[in-house]
């Protein structure tokens, strides 16, 4: 499988490219990795170098892979948080490209807006252009639940009211939703929720919630269930598989104690968790 993702790289750490792409090279994926932004490290430590490239840099670099003949191999497309409008519009020029080339390739967004506790985070515009653009371009989409409401503009406190606004987002496009950290009125309060949905139905995964607040998990978990769901086309399957890489990969890091998600150390993980969650129809 051969997926080109395009997102943000930092030079210490795992987010964006930074995580997704290890992430699918462990699981025998052929990336083609497009960096949006280029920093030392993640801005949540409140200080940075490093620099946004602009919409022309994503346009050339499609354009050079275009040239080389190589979009019809290309099973699909992987975005996460986008800087600007005008970057992901590049994104769906990309987008575009390969579909033409290949038919069957798919596009995989993570909407990235914002999240509990922190509201929205991304530039003006782009809030609107996730709800009006991409995610209506999307195949698959794999919000956290503070996205789930901000795109559907409804909320969600109950299964059936987050089972209505996965719906609602079927309704935008995508053929396949994926919510992530899902905190309804029966989810325990030492556990986190996920829940999946496409044609063949609806299915919730519960894990323990763990104490740890490293970043990329949310990207690693939208990289290994894109994969999963590319190759197997198995909704269950790909959010058994995915959720349990990442709780595996997030308790070596809890187990450590570190700030940054352990994806290295805890490598094995992501082929093979060591504890695996079953997906249950709802």
């Amino acid at each position: 499988m051969n997926l080109i993702s395009i997102q943000s790289h930092v030079a210490y750490g795992h987010v964006g490219n930074s995580a997704a792409v290890f992430a699918l090279q462990r699981l025998g994926v052929e990336v083609w990795p497009i960096h949006t932004v280029q920093f030392s490290n993640h801005t949540g430590y409140g200080a940075w170098k490093g620099r946004v490239f602009d919409a022309g840099l994503i346009r050339d670099l499609a354009d050079g892979l275009a040239a080389r003949g190589v979009l019809g191999s290309c099973d699909g497309v992987l975005s996460g948080y986008i800087g600007s409008p005008e970057i992901g519009e590049a994104i769906l020029d990309c987008v575009v490209a390969v579909g033409r080339a290949n038919p069957k390739a798919r596009y995989c967004c993570d909407p990235v807006i914002g999240d509990v506790g922190k509201g929205v985070f991304v530039r003006e515009g782009v809030e609107a252009f996730m709800h009006d653009r991409a995610v209506r371009a999307a195949d698959i989409i794999t919000p956290n639940h503070f996205e789930l409401g901000r795109l559907t503009g409804r909320d969600s406190h109950t299964l059936a009211q987050a089972r209505d606004a996965v719906k609602a987002l079927h309704d935008l496009g995508p053929r396949v939703v994926l919510v992530t950290s899902l905190v309804l009125d029966d989810t325990p309060a030492d556990a986190v929720d996920l829940l999946a949905s496409d044609e063949t139905g609806q299915f919730r995964l519960r894990t323990p919630k763990l104490d740890v607040a490293a970043n990329g998990a949310g990207d690693t978990i939208a990289a290994i269930f894109c994969a999963h769901y590319l190759r197997g086309g198995r909704i269950a399957e790909a959010l058994s598989r995915a959720a349990s890489s990442v709780f595996g990969v997030l308790s070596k890091t809890a187990e450590i104690g570190a700030a940054e998600i352990q994806l290295v150390a805890a490598q094995d993980e992501i082929v093979s968790p060591s504890r695996v969650f079953t997906a249950e129809a709802i």
